[in-house]
């Protein structure tokens, strides 16, 4: 079986019991003692997984067309993740996935109205499922874990004060959150320091969420979201924080988004960009998420950051690489997703949980033992709009 044969090139580490679709059981790899067993059910997967399994694992495991025995989705995907690294996992799918990305490329642009529609597929599916997974907070981004038994919640408020110290917010100065959640970091920083908060979104139901909670809490008339494109602002700030919105905003507009943070910045401002990255040099976006989870997504290399930044006439003052967080902060997500299971079911399908679990899984091994990573981006316009060393952050 040319599949089996493929996969013990890959597992070098470890390994499993395979059985095809013919019920016929292959040992990939060295497996342990109680080895754990992958179940193939349909018969197109012995070649689809070979042409391009990035993107037809995914898929066959969310139509039930993979069996994971002796052992959970997780499990496998360390195994496998760890065998396969920062590389390739083959040539084939690597070609297919650069055909993919160069058509993608010239094909996707994300004006303002189709990243709005990126954006709801997937931040308007309901607040009731994150309302499951995420922290109290409803922070949908990577946690600062000081310690790697740290909570949720503890890791979520960590990265909160983690940019506002970086920020080096001063009393009665104006904020810019852009892609603003549910309104948790604005409000925070309004109750941090006496200052004046607006938040963008370009999702209804954070739009919604973030207002009333803003009243809730008393501080609607120090924080303001509105329903809008970053591009279309016209204002000036003298700090500017985006957090888990930078992957939605597009190679094209790389130059367009930091020309803008230039324009509304004030001439001695600070922003901080927080992003999932990579750090591998450019490549093309995973299939299975891009198609599933977050069409017009792309985590950016350094270098892909770094040019536009320049050309901006922005100052890069401090860039920080936040490495196993995101990992540990996936593993939380991924959990209070299977404790909901029969909620999450109840609430879409059996279908949408096994891709939701995937979603998260696997995004938990590539923060483990991928490329992925989060950069954190301080740029000012002067080298003297922070202090000069980083003692503030943690004072």
């Amino acid at each position: 079986m040319q599949l089996a044969s493929f996969l013990n090139k890959v597992f070098k580490k470890g390994g499993f019991i395979l059985t095809d679709a013919n019920s016929k059981n292959y040992i990939i790899g060295t497996p342990n003692k109680n080895p754990l067993k992958l179940k193939i059910l349909n018969k197109n997967l012995h070649y689809k997984l070979l042409l391009q399994p990035d993107l037809y694992f995914g898929e066959a495991y969310t139509n039930g067309e993979i069996i994971i025995e002796d052992g959970s989705l997780t499990d496998f995907l360390d195994l496998a993740l760890m065998n396969i690294g920062r590389g390739e996992l083959n040539f084939l799918g690597s070609l297919i996935n650069k055909v993919r990305g160069s058509y993608r490329y010239l094909t996707n642009f994300n004006f303002i109205k189709k990243s709005k529609m990126n954006v709801s597929h997937h931040y308007d599916i309901s607040d009731e499922l994150y309302d499951l997974f995420l922290d109290s907070k409803k922070q949908y981004s990577c946690g600062y874990f000081k310690r790697d038994n740290d909570t949720l919640e503890e890791a979520q408020n960590n990265k909160i004060q983690h940019i506002i110290k970086k920020l080096n917010i001063k009393p009665n100065q104006r904020v810019l959150d852009i892609g603003s959640g549910w309104g948790s970091l604005a409000t925070d920083i309004a109750k941090s320091v006496n200052c004046e908060v607006t938040g963008i979104t370009l999702s209804e139901n954070q739009f919604n969420y973030s207002n009333k909670k803003a009243k809730e809490l008393n501080l609607d008339n120090q924080v303001k979201f509105k329903l809008m494109d970053y591009r279309e602002l016209k204002e000036k700030f003298d700090r500017i924080v985006s957090v888990g919105m930078f992957e939605h905003v597009g190679r094209k507009f790389y130059k367009k988004f930091f020309n803008q943070i230039e324009n509304l910045l004030t001439n001695d401002g600070i922003s901080l960009i927080h992003t999932i990255g990579s750090v591998n040099p450019p490549r093309d976006p995973h299939p299975w998420i891009t198609k599933y989870i977050f069409p017009g997504g792309y985590t950016p290399s350094l270098s892909e950051m770094t040019t536009p930044i320049e050309k901006a006439g922005l100052i890069v003052t401090d860039i920080e690489v936040l490495r196993m967080h995101y990992s540990h902060t996936l593993r939380h997500w991924k959990e209070n997703c299977i404790k909901n299971k029969d909620k999450i079911t109840k609430m879409f399908d059996e279908k949408f949980f096994r891709m939701w679990e995937f979603y998260l899984a696997g995004c938990e091994m590539a923060f483990k033992w991928g490329d992925q990573v989060v950069y954190q981006f301080q740029l000012t316009k002067n080298y003297n709009s922070t202090p000069v060393t980083r003692d503030y952050i943690y004072q």
